[in-house]
């Protein structure tokens, strides 16, 4: 059975040290989806997803970024790291739902799946934000880790 990596012998918590592991290229990619109500939608569509506080989708693009870039200094034990590379996509799914991936790259000791999915969490809190003087009915859900790789463990799953 797998250990927790953050948690010492003395069951107090540490940053995991990585220094002795091998610089790989790391990559990860996130995703958030927030579910708005179909009036807000309608409404969001007629004005070309503009509201009085900007672009809603290149708001949140530079907010995920933004977020992605600062995980170290969120997340306690993560350390942190300088992104190579890091984008934010935002798709409509046909449904009342906005879909956000993170993609993040770096080339490093340790992964990039912490800075993806911040990205994707802040971006979706950004449309939020960005959304709430039209309805506070807004659902944000199924923020995961959709694939990571150049770590001991990768992973991919169905988008």
């Amino acid at each position: 059975m797998a250990e927790l990596s953050h948690v010492n012998k003395n069951s107090q918590p540490v940053m995991v040290d990585v220094s002795e592991k091998k610089i790989t290229r790391r990559n990860a990619v996130a995703r958030a989806m927030i579910t708005l109500p179909e009036q807000v939608m309608e409404t969001l569509r007629k004005d070309d997803f503009m509201t009085r506080k900007g672009s809603v989708f290149q708001t949140a693009v530079i907010a995920g970024i933004m977020a992605a870039k600062k995980t170290g200094g969120l997340i306690p034990l993560c350390h942190p790291i300088g992104l190579d590379n890091c984008e934010i996509n935002i798709e409509l799914n046909g449904q009342q739902d906005m879909v956000i991936y993170c993609t993040a790259g770096v080339e490093a000791k340790t992964g990039v799946e912490m800075e993806a999915l911040t990205g994707a969490s802040v971006a979706a809190l950004t449309i939020y934000d960005m959304c709430k003087a039209l309805s506070h009915d807004m659902v944000i859900r199924e923020i995961k880790l959709i694939e990571k790789s150049g770590g001991k463990n990768d992973l991919k799953r169905k988008k």
